[in-house]
């Protein structure tokens, strides 16, 4: 069905915001990734964050990688400058756009495979560089594309859709982030819109590198041994003549959790995903007690959901490098290439 394309009438009773744009002015292409993907409600909640904060789509740039979650650019924002990079480089070149371009609002979108294993790198520079952005990291723990491999962010003791147990240690995003720097930290699962949304309202609206790691559950690789509905099964209660790979839709994973309440969310395996929404009295200004606060629940099996941490006064690279205000694509030869004279000052000043 990818190549039906979404009606362009709108009905005129639909609700604009301050800038006279509909939540359907937010929209991109029809998706296509598998029926009830976490991944879809990301990019649900990110166009209702555009909307209510009033942005004008032109005014986003949104860059991504490869792998499911870097398809998801193209069904939001469809108005919006759009970049896709190569597996992992998305930092770097959205690092690039920035500088010559500071007046886009600047949204990265990639995933546990993008950013914590090819692209790690990448992602700490970015974020210890204090570039500004709101970076979305999709994180469902498989490689998706190539048939649910464990990615690096695949908790140690998890079982793959093969019966394999993972041997490997977590990657954390989370913890990394805010030990390098980052000025705003949070995680969301895709299923809680609710908390979802006004972290990346928050996130889009922050002076410096801001990132959200967001849960969302894989919906294709949960066919286990015993299921009457996996692959195995019915490839051996069936004759065919050829070989066809069919993956059911299933019904999207939602909760509504109250501020501190934790709650055990069923997975389309029947695995549990043990959530625990931050406390009313959080205090997301300290760092270090952050870390701590989200270790402590790690070691007892919980995933900590909301904003983590957040510096009020961050700065961002262009602070940093002291830039000019006005863009850099918008300079011209005559402020780029100021003479020899002014070379010759420069080089002395080194000397």
């Amino acid at each position: 069905m990818t190549y039906i394309a979404k009606p362009r009438l709108h009905h005129p009773t639909l609700a604009t915001n301050k800038v006279g744009y509909t939540r359907r002015d937010y929209e991109g292409k029809i998706s296509t990734l598998c029926a009830g993907c976490g991944h879809d409600s990301i990019s649900a909640a990110i166009i209702q964050a555009c909307w209510e904060l009033d942005i004008e789509p032109h005014r986003v740039a949104k860059l991504s990688g490869i792998g499911c979650s870097s398809k998801t650019p193209d069904y939001f924002l469809g108005a919006s400058h759009g970049f896709n990079t190569v597996h992992g480089r998305m930092p770097s070149v959205l690092t690039g756009a920035n500088l010559a371009n500071r007046d886009l609002l600047y949204l990265g979108v990639s995933g546990d495979g993008d950013s914590a294993s090819i692209g790690l790198g990448q992602f700490a520079h970015a974020m210890r560089r204090g570039v500004r952005m709101a970076y979305i990291v999709e994180n469902n723990g498989v490689y998706g594309l190539t048939k649910g491999q464990f990615s690096a962010t695949a908790d140690e003791g998890s079982k793959s859709k093969k019966g394999v147990i993972n041997t490997d240690s977590p990657v954390d995003l989370v913890a990394m982030a805010l030990q390098l720097g980052a000025t705003y930290v949070g995680r969301g699962f895709s299923g809680n819109k609710a908390q979802l949304v006004p972290l990346i309202k928050g996130a889009i609206s922050h002076g410096g590198a801001a990132l959200i790691d967001v849960i969302s559950p894989c919906v294709a690789f949960n066919n286990h041994p015993g299921s009457t509905k996996s692959y195995d099964y019915v490839r051996e209660h069936n004759e065919a003549v050829s070989r066809i790979d069919f993956i059911s839709g299933r019904e999207e994973i939602s909760v509504d959790m109250a501020p501190g309440e934790v709650m055990d969310v069923r997975q389309h395996d029947g695995t549990l995903l043990r959530l625990r929404s931050l406390h009313a009295g959080y205090n997301p200004g300290d760092r270090n007690a952050a870390m701590a606060y989200m270790q402590r629940h790690q070691d007892m099996g919980e995933v900590v959901t909301g904003l983590l941490y957040v510096d009020p006064l961050a700065t961002d690279l262009h602070t940093a490098l002291n830039t000019s205000a006005r863009p850099l694509n918008t300079l011209g030869p005559a402020e780029l290439c100021p003479g020899a004279q002014a070379l010759e000052k420069l080089n002395n000043s080194l000397r």
